[in-house]
């Protein structure tokens, strides 16, 4: 008796009216669970909507020019292009290797970029230490004037550089763009490192020096362990600054035995006819590195970025 008083107060199955007013209940019941799933599905596509978008608008032109570089010819041409490659040839690679100087442009890149790389590690690690970690008079002022000369467009320094080459007696020569890379990578990676040194914890070099090690040993078998992703993420932009770099290269680099792959890919493009096939296969190889580099180093590069950032 008091289990059905119960179930006609609360309008359960007992009657249709009954039932029915339970149903609509349930469902109102239900009905904030399904919006909220609703919305939290559209925020998820929308969470994977714009990075697959981002995503799609860096892979297109890479898988382009790979795509291109694998099409025979007429493929290459076609109006409308194909998406997908009907064709399949190695020609263009081939060609490239055989009959131009792509190998010796590519020597020289790896040259002038690895050259680049150790030099700037080799000056941006001490004197990060020396700015971030040490007390003397004008470091304040040093520390400002780090990035001033990217304050000025590249193109505005291309004449001093050209005369202090050629009174040096590096024009033409490879070392003279390592020197002139170097210029330029060496201020950026030194600030770049800023965030790595000063999050060494002072014991560390203090616990050393009670030991009775030197600053440079201290900084060698202590400090450098410690900022081991700082130094990957100057290793990789040093290498891709010169490796990428035209300007300079085009301008302080004359004979053609001696230029790099930004300058002798460009000299591919004939005044008349343009070999896409070959361009495209270059294009290809001169990536090639820059990939195997990013998959060693590359989140150390981006981690290297963000703390700079925030710092």
């Amino acid at each position: 008796m008091n289990g059905r008083l119960r179930a006609s107060e609360t309008g359960s199955a007992a009657t249709p009216a009954g039932g029915a007013a339970g149903g609509l209940r349930r469902e109102l019941a239900h009905a904030p669970m399904a919006a909220g799933t609703v919305r939290a599905r559209i925020g998820s596509w929308r969470a994977y909507a714009l990075p697959a978008a981002i995503l799609l608008v860096v892979a297109a032109p890479f898988y382009w020019i790979f795509t291109s570089s694998i099409k025979v010819p007429p493929e290459i041409i076609q109006v409308p292009p194909t998406l997908v490659p009907r064709s399949f040839t190695l020609e263009h690679y081939l060609k490239l290797f055989r009959y131009t100087e792509y190998p010796r442009y590519l020597a020289n890149s790896l040259y002038v970029a690895g050259l680049t790389m150790l030099i700037t590690l080799g000056l941006s690690v001490p004197a990060a230490y020396s700015l971030y970690r040490l007390r003397f008079p004008g470091r304040e002022a040093i520390r400002r004037a780090l990035l001033l000369t990217y304050i000025f467009p590249g193109i505005l320094l291309l004449v001093p550089l050209y005369r202090l080459l050629t009174s040096l007696g590096l024009l033409d020569r490879l070392f003279g763009l390592v020197f002139v890379n170097v210029t330029f990578a060496a201020p950026f990676a030194t600030w770049l490192l800023q965030a790595f040194f000063t999050r060494v914890p002072q014991e560390l070099e203090e616990s050393a020096a009670l030991e009775g090690a030197s600053r440079m040993r201290t900084l060698a078998l202590v400090i450098l362990p410690v900022v081991r992703p700082g130094l990957g993420a100057v290793a990789i932009y040093a290498f891709l600054s010169s490796w990428t770099e035209y300007l300079f290269a085009s301008v302080l680099i004359i004979d053609n035995v001696r230029y790099t792959l930004p300058v002798g890919l460009a000299g591919i493009i004939g005044q008349y006819q343009v070999d896409w096939g070959m361009l495209a296969a270059g294009a290809v190889v001169m990536t090639a590195p820059v990939v195997v580099l990013f998959a060693f180093v590359g989140r150390a590069f981006v981690e290297g970025l963000m703390e700079g950032a925030i710092k």
